[in-house]
Order: C-alpha cells, then sequence, then structure tokens
C-alpha cells in the first residue's frame, strides 16, 4: 500500500504479504474463538490439546508473515524506524506492569500505526509484544496471541479514515476514542485465550466443552466481569488520556521523521556529464584540477 493524502507507507503491503496477512488473520480468528465457533458434537470442542495447537501454529503463521513483508516491502530505513519504535514500546510496557492493568505502550502503537499505515503497524505491533515479553519475562504459549492482537490494534489505527485530510483535536479525539476501544477489545479477545485453561475449576465461569454457544457466551461474559474487566479499563482511560496529551507533539515527531526518511524516494542515478564527450567516451566522473592546474605526472620543481 503506497501512501496517499499525506501518508508515508514505511511498508507497502503486496498482494503476496495481504495473503498472507489475511491467512493469519484468520488462523488468528479461530485460535481465539475456538471454544465459541466450535460445534458441540465436533473433536475440536472437546480437545484439550487445541490451545497447544493454535499457540504452536501461530509462531509459524507469523515469521511466514514475516518473511513476505519483508520481501515485499520492509527496506532498510523502514527496519531502522521499526527498530526504533518496538524498542521505545517495549521500554513502555513495564512502567505500568502490574498497576491495575496500566500499559503506556498502547497510546504510542496507535500513533504510530496511525501515521506509518496499517502494514507498518501490523509488523510493529507484533514486533513490540515480542520485544516487551523478552524484557519481562513474559514468554509463554499466550505470547503468540499476544503479539497477534497487538497487530491488529496498531493495523487498525493504519486504517482509520482521514489520514491525509484530518488533523488538530479532531484527529486527536478520533485517535483516542480508537485507543480507548481498541484497549478494551484487546482484553476482550485476549481472554479468550486464557479462558479454555479453567475448565472444570468453576462451572459458572469455565468454558464447558460442548456446550450451546449462549451458555458458554454468558460464562464468557462473567468470567470477563468479574476476573479482567478492571484491568481493562483503566488501561483504556490511559491510552486516551495520553492520546489527547501526548498526541499532539508524537504525532507531528513521527511524521517530521517519516518525511525525513523518505521512504518513497526512488534511488536515481545521473552520468556527471548532460552529453558523452565527441569521441564517443563513456561519461566520467568530475574530477577537482590538480594545484595550480598541473598536469597529474609534472616533476618539475617549482619554487617553495
Amino acid at each position: 500500500m503506497s501512501g496517499t493524502g499525506g501518508r508515508v507507507a514505511a511498508v507497502r503491503l503486496g498482494p503476496r504479504s495481504v495473503a498472507s496477512l489475511l491467512l493469519v488473520s484468520a488462523v488468528g480468528v479461530v485460535g481465539f474463538g475456538w471454544p465459541l465457533l466450535a460445534a458441540p458434537d465436533s473433536g475440536l470442542a472437546h480437545s484439550a490439546d487445541a490451545p497447544w495447537l493454535f499457540a504452536l501454529l501461530l509462531p509459524l503463521l507469523l515469521a511466514v508473515l514475516w518473511a513476505t513483508v519483508g520481501e515485499t516491502g520492509l527496506g532498510a530505513k523502514a527496519v531502522a524506524m521499526l527498530g526504533v519504535l518496538a524498542a521505545a514500546a517495549a521500554a513502555l510496557r513495564p512502567l505500568g506492569a502490574g498497576t491495575a492493568g496500566l500499559q503506556p505502550m498502547f497510546f504510542l502503537l496507535v500513533l504510530a500505526g496511525r501515521v506509518l499505515g496499517p502494514g507498518f503497524g501490523f509488523v510493529l505491533g507484533s514486533v513490540s509484544l515480542f520485544a516487551s515479553a523478552l524484557l519481562t519475562g513474559g514468554v509463554g504459549p499466550w505470547l503468540p496471541f499476544q503479539m497477534l492482537a497487538m497487530g491488529w490494534v496498531t493495523m487498525g489505527a493504519g486504517l482509520l479514515p482521514g489520514a491525509g485530510r484530518l488533523r488538530g483535536r479532531g484527529e486527536l479525539a478520533l485517535l483516542a476514542g480508537y485507543g480507548a476501544v481498541s484497549s478494551l477489545v484487546y482484553g476482550l479477545v485476549m481472554n479468550l485465550q486464557g479462558w479454555p485453561y479453567l475448565a472444570g475449576m468453576s462451572s459458572g465461569i469455565s468454558f464447558v466443552p460442548g456446550d450451546p454457544l449462549p451458555e458458554n457466551l454468558g460464562r464468557y461474559l462473567t468470567y470477563v466481569v468479574t476476573t479482567s474487566l478492571g484491568w481493562d479499563v483503566p488501561r483504556a482511560l490511559l491510552t486516551a488520556t495520553l492520546v489527547l496529551l501526548c498526541g499532539g507533539t508524537v504525532l507531528r515527531a513521527l511524521r517530521r521523521a517519516t518525511r525525513r526518511a523518505a521512504f518513497d524516494a526512488q534511488a536515481r542515478f545521473t552520468p556527471a556529464h548532460d552529453s558523452a564527450p565527441a569521441g564517443g567516451d563513456a561519461p566520467t566522473l568530475d574530477r577537482a584540477p590538480a594545484p595550480d592546474d598541473a598536469p597529474a605526472h609534472d616533476d618539475t620543481p617549482r619554487p617553495s
């Protein structure tokens, strides 16, 4: 995808990249929602190995996606920008760890996705979660799901309307609203990943294999309200507040950096002279004349 209307395309998504992204997202939807999607009489609904299957499958698909994106549009400048932003996001995550779900990294990733577009946003979101997990020791079977969910959040910011026209308070209000909603949805989706592990612990909130969808959905909503809503709401409020307070400055800095990076610039090679010499020789590079216009091999002594 190329930038239009003022957006710089740090990562262009070609047909293969889009196909890989859709495949990973489709598998991710099944990986998150299989307890609610599986038919009661299917083997998947009664399988205790299903969460582990998707936990092993998702990293392989993410690796394929990164390789495809790298092959089609992840240039050296985009890699440098990706490294800086992922490191900054990873450093922000521990600042709110263990404090009512506060995660300041969300606001930076939303703003970066807005400026740099959905392709860069998806890669940045997933890489940032991977880097922060290594930094905080949060590596486990939940990590691929976190990477995918954050990739969706950051990609969604890049898909918001008005990228080339909307500026100022209107844009900040849009991003603050999206940041709050996406923070809540992130928690809602991530709960689906851990919910099946509670099977048998409490019939009131745990997943019951083979039960009809309405009953399992009711248990899931009860599980969300009683376990994680107190973490998701503060995260949403913090994200919206940081966007409103700091979003203007961060957006200007990101846009200035992307303009200077000139991701869309094409390398051009021009000859040293506008026309070839009369003798038909190939153009040569200009060289500064020797001191005093002396020949290159002039051994004549010169007065000091």
